[in-house]
C-alpha cells in the first residue's frame, strides 16, 4: 500500500486514476481546485477511507508525506486553458516546480502528465518521443502547449540537478465517460450535439487526423509507466495509434447516437495540428502496453454516460 497524491485528481483523467489506485488498496490524496475538475466526478469515493479530497491550488505550495505522486493538474481543453492562459501557463510552470519540490523532499516518485501538444503542428507523422516539436511560442494555444514543454523541462532538470525519480508520458487524445460537457474537446462536442439534435460543428474541412484512446486504456498506461525502474523516465507516449479524420469521428457519433444533425463546417482555428496519431513502440517495449479499446466500444460507453447525465 502506497500514499499517492493526484493533482488535478476531480478531472476527467484524475478521477479514473484515482479509482483504480483506490481499488489496488493505495491510500489517494486527491488534490484539485475545480476550476475545470468537478466533486461529481469523484462523489462516490466521498466516505472511502482510502480516499481524501483537499481543495486546493497547485500554483501555491502543498506540503504532504507522500510515496508517489500523478502531476494532472491543467485545464486540457482549449476552451478551459484559452479561458485565462496566463493561469494555464502558470499552473503547469509553478504546478511542476511545487509538485517537483514536494518529491525532492519527501523523496518521492512523480509522474508528469505530459501531452502531445508539445509536438505543435508536427512535420513527423507518426510523432515519435525524439521529435522535439513545431509550437507556435506566441499563438493562442502556446499557454498549454510551451507550458507542459517547460513542465517536462523542469522534470529533467530535477532529476538531474537533484535526483528526483521522474516519470514523463505524452498523452494524446484521450475520451470517455465524466468529459465535461462544452469543454470544446471534439469527442463530447460532437456527442453532446449529436444527442441533442444540434448540427455537428467540424472545423476545417474535416480532414485533419486524431488518434482517440479510451481513458481506461490510457490509465493503465500511466499506472504501468509508474512501476518501471527508476531508470525508466521517459518521455512516453500514451495513446491509441490508429488513425480517424474528424469527419470519420462526427459519421461515427451520428451513426451510434442515431441522431439527425447535420455536419457543418466552420474555419479552422489558428495553430489547429492537421495530423496527430502517435509512434507507441516505446510504451509497447517498456511497458508493455497498447491500447485495447475499439473506438466504437469506447463511444457506445461515453454516449451512454452523456445520456445519463
Amino acid at each position: 500500500m502506497k500514499r499517492i497524491l493526484i493533482t488535478g485528481g476531480a478531472g476527467f483523467l484524475g478521477s479514473h486514476l484515482c479509482d483504480r489506485l483506490i481499488s489496488q488498496g493505495h491510500d489517494v490524496l486527491c488534490l484539485d481546485n475545480l476550476f475545470t475538475g468537478s466533486k461529481d466526478n469523484i462523489r462516490h469515493l466521498i466516505g472511502n477511507p482510502r480516499f481524501e479530497f483537499i481543495r486546493h491550488d497547485i500554483t501555491n505550495p502543498i506540503y504532504l508525506e507522500v510515496d508517489e505522486i500523478f502531476n494532472l493538474a491543467c485545464p486540457a481543453s482549449p476552451v478551459h486553458y484559452q479561458f485565462n492562459p496566463i493561469k494555464t501557463i502558470k499552473t503547469n510552470v509553478m504546478g511542476a516546480i511545487h509538485t517537483l519540490g514536494l518529491a525532492k523532499r519527501v523523496r518521492a516518485t512523480i509522474l508528469q502528465a505530459s501531452t502531445s501538444e508539445v509536438y505543435g503542428d508536427p512535420e513527423m507523422h507518426p510523432q515519435r518521443e525524439e521529435y522535439w516539436g513545431r509550437v507556435n511560442p506566441i499563438g493562442i494555444r502556446s499557454c498549454y502547449d510551451e507550458g507542459k514543454r517547460a513542465a517536462e523541462c523542469l522534470m529533467m532538470d530535477y532529476h538531474r540537478q537533484n535526483g528526483v525519480k521522474i516519470k514523463i508520458v505524452r498523452i494524446f487524445n484521450t475520451y470517455g465517460p465524466r468529459m465535461a460537457e462544452g469543454d470544446g474537446r471534439v469527442v463530447s462536442n460532437f456527442i453532446c450535439q449529436a444527442l441533442k439534435g444540434q448540427d455537428i460543428t467540424i472545423y476545417g474541412k474535416g480532414s485533419q487526423t486524431r488518434s482517440f484512446c479510451f481513458v481506461d486504456d490510457l490509465v493503465e498506461g500511466m499506472l504501468r509507466m509508474m512501476t518501471t525502474a527508476d531508470d525508466v523516465i521517459g518521455p512516453v507516449n500514451l495513446g491509441n495509434p490508429e488513425e480517424f479524420t474528424i469527419l470519420e469521428l462526427a459519421e461515427a457519433v451520428i451513426r451510434l447516437t442515431g441522431s439527425t444533425s447535420r455536419i457543418v463546417y466552420r474555419p479552422l482555428p489558428q495553430d489547429d495540428p492537421l495530423q496527430r496519431r502517435p509512434d507507441i513502440t516505446r510504451a509497447r517495449d517498456l511497458l508493455g502496453w497498447a491500447p485495447s479499446v475499439p473506438l466504437e466500444d469506447g463511444l457506445k460507453k461515453t454516449i451512454a454516460y452523456f445520456k445519463n447525465l
